[in-house]
């Protein structure tokens, strides 16, 4: 009787611990972050990316959503250049700045890289409100945090 309720026991006890193992990777994996890199300015590339970010992404709960503009992707959220969607896109008549604004809005971040604003002349008050910055404590925290994924665009 006493090792039936050893036997019960253990049984119980490996139980509670493997549904609290599954259902913890489960919550862990089923919803990470993402983190894309994006390096071009070209408004058809970006707009998928953009999109992807926001629409399947974001809008699915995944968290953190961050687009990291760098490079010549800077240019996008400039405030005064004019912008074009192209392809699929083009029928919603948005701009480039006006997709990255409503991924702000509903919780995504944009992060503009700070060496690259600097060699384009650019400054925050050159962007879009709602993006920050970049700096690297802010891009690490994102980047290699263990539950977010990376894509490159």
């Amino acid at each position: 009787m006493r090792t039936l309720k050893t036997l019960l026991t253990a049984t119980l006890c490996l139980f509670v611990v493997l549904t609290g193992a599954v259902s913890h990777a489960s919550a862990d994996e089923a919803e990470p972050g993402l983190f894309i890199n994006l390096t071009t300015d070209d408004t058809w590339s970006a707009a998928k990316a953009i999109a992807f970010a926001h629409q399947k992404v974001l809008k699915n709960g995944h968290k953190p959503v961050a687009i990291w503009l760098n490079v010549r992707a800077i240019y996008l959220a400039d405030k005064k250049r004019a912008s074009h969607v192209h392809g699929l896109m083009k029928a919603k008549g948005l701009s480039i700045q006006d997709m990255l604004s409503g991924f702000i809005k509903d919780g995504g971040q944009v992060i503009m890289c700070g060496l690259c604003s600097k060699a384009a002349g650019l400054t925050k008050q050159d962007y879009i409100d709602g993006v920050q910055m970049g700096n690297p404590e802010l891009v690490s925290s994102i980047l290699f945090a263990p539950n977010v994924k990376t894509l490159s665009w």
